[in-house]
């Protein structure tokens, strides 16, 4: 999708919603005994004492809009054990099936041969991966935005300083989203894997070595998120294995308005941190692609994809109420991992989202370690906690989880029905899908078929942060002169604002507006 460059946005990152006041009955789902039913937890395998380090293999993948059979093919004939999958969007689900792998996150875009875990705590930004049973290691994956791309800035002559300043506008501040938490993790001993489509070049590869050896590399340069992801103690795995980026630049993305002034970049990272050592890392591509070491006849994405190869030493899981997702369909089970070593008696309450443990809408009786499911078929749309309690009553760990409805369309509203020209223009909306990249866009009302009429204005539901921050229900924006698109001023006429999905042209709910002189 070929979207305008440039835009800045005001998104809401509330995660709350008023609760509701009446507590409901929770119906517990055991058909064929896959969901037990409350103070029956499926108690998780026996913890080891001990740990020894293990081998991992990690992928990164742009599959490009959704992927297709030939990206399908690529993830289960490598086989990595955790894949970081970018662009995946909905169809994750379906990608885990044709590809073998036994689970998956929609939320952080993940397939894993290990269970994946949101731990209280993180609010949607890592996982932990239980690599053996009790033990675990952090994991990130990300996409940051595209637009203002540094690279072809640079090669349309826009200084160095304008540059780094768009990039900390766009990736940068998005990239500090994760890096406290990327710290906190590493000083406390846990292995720390980032993977992503960071759509900025790396100051490794633009060095006063590199300068004139490929077009686009006119100067040494700083970029200013793989520094931060540096400062915040992360080593870029790709680098560490060939560190020579005159002999192997390892490209991955070749960006179609970026071939006027160079041939690529590498854009496309593992980055690991803590108890690890990394083995090996490659390209994997199309056949006879340069610096791939692993390649296929039929490449259909637009990226190539990373392995890297660890040897690491996973961390005991710590005290936590884990979830598997944290955005679920009504009638979803949630499947819950829990842990309190030392707590024989524990209990597991849900409130709604922000509440005290007394405004339990149900409560089950749990042990020291297991996990359980429940149905979320008789929850209301809305945001909850679930929280962890010790058999003196002591909250332990606390989880959040958003129960979303499918059956009510996106709600898009506008501050008011009529403004004047030049007039910011407030939308928000409720009961969204949730789809990292959704995108709000405006068309005039009589050319407002967004699969074959040219949107106007438009910005990401997530702003600049759509790739880090966790997804949303609701949201916020305000489109005025700082936004992507024109023309601004918008001219006085009607207009349809649409609600589209996952970076593609696809409505899930319309609103209209007049703008007068």
């Amino acid at each position: 999708m070929a979207l305008a460059h440039g835009t800045r946005l005001v998104v809401s990152r509330s995660g709350r919603r008023p609760p509701f006041i009446c507590l409901v009955l929770l119906v517990i789902t055991t058909g064929l005994g896959l969901l037990p039913a409350i103070g029956a937890p499926v108690i998780a395998s026996e913890v080891m004492t001990s740990v020894t380090p293990m081998k991992l293999s990690v992928l990164v993948y742009n599959i490009e809009y959704g992927g297709d059979k030939s990206t399908d093919k690529v993830i289960r004939q490598v086989s990595a054990d955790i894949v970081g999958v970018l662009e995946s969007y909905n169809r994750l689900p379906e990608i885990a099936r044709k590809t073998g792998y036994p689970y998956y996150n929609v939320g952080l875009q993940l397939l894993s041969k290990y269970p994946i875990l949101e731990p209280s705590g993180a609010e949607g930004l890592y996982s932990f991966i239980e690599v053996r049973p009790g033990y675990v290691i952090a994991f990130f994956n990300t996409h940051l935005d595209y637009v203002k791309y540094g690279p072809s800035r640079l090669a349309k002559g826009v200084p160095v300083a304008q540059v780094v300043a768009s990039e900390n506008e766009v990736r940068t501040d998005s990239i500090k989203i994760l890096t406290p938490d990327v710290r906190k993790l590493i000083n406390s001993g846990h292995p720390v894997y980032l993977t992503g489509d960071l759509n900025a070049p790396s100051s490794l590869d633009y060095t006063k070595a590199t300068v004139g050896t490929r077009p686009g590399i006119t100067t040494a340069m700083r970029w200013p998120v793989s520094d931060e992801l540096a400062k915040a103690g992360l080593r870029d795995t790709y680098r560490e294995v060939h560190p020579n980026p005159v002999t192997v630049p390892g490209i991955t993305m070749v960006d179609p308005d970026f071939e006027k002034g160079g041939v690529g970049d590498r854009i496309d990272y593992i980055y690991a941190g803590g108890p690890s050592r990394t083995l090996s890392s490659t390209v994997i591509g199309e056949t006879g692609g340069p610096d791939v070491g692993t390649g296929f006849n039929e490449w259909t994405s637009d990226h190539r994809a990373v392995l890297s190869t660890f040897r690491v030493t996973p961390v005991p899981l710590t005290t936590t109420v884990a979830l598997d997702r944290r955005m679920l369909n009504q009638g979803d089970a949630l499947n819950v991992r829990y842990y309190a070593p030392g707590s024989t008696a524990t209990s597991i309450v849900v409130v709604p989202e922000g509440a005290a443990k007394s405004e339990a809408i149900f409560t089950m009786a749990t042990t020291e370690s297991g996990s359980t499911s429940f149905s979320t078929a008789a929850l209301p749309p809305d945001g909850y906690d679930i929280v962890l309690l010790s058999g003196a009553g002591a909250e332990l760990a606390r989880n959040s989880f958003w129960v979303r409805s499918t059956k009510s369309a996106v709600e898009l509203k506008s501050g008011k029905e009529i403004y004047q020209v030049g007039e910011a223009i407030d939308i928000s909306w409720r009961d969204g899908p949730a789809n990292r990249w959704d995108w709000i866009g405006v068309y005039r009302a009589n050319a407002a078929n967004p699969n074959k009429d040219d949107y106007l204005l438009w910005g990401y539901t997530g702003g600049h942060e759509s790739g880090a921050l966790p997804p949303q229900v609701f949201g916020s924006m305000t489109l005025d002169s700082r936004s992507a698109g024109k023309p601004w001023p918008l001219p006085a006429g009607s207009y349809r604002i649409h609600y589209l999905l996952t970076d593609q042209y696809k409505s899930a709910g319309f609103h209209d507006i007049e703008i007068v002189k």
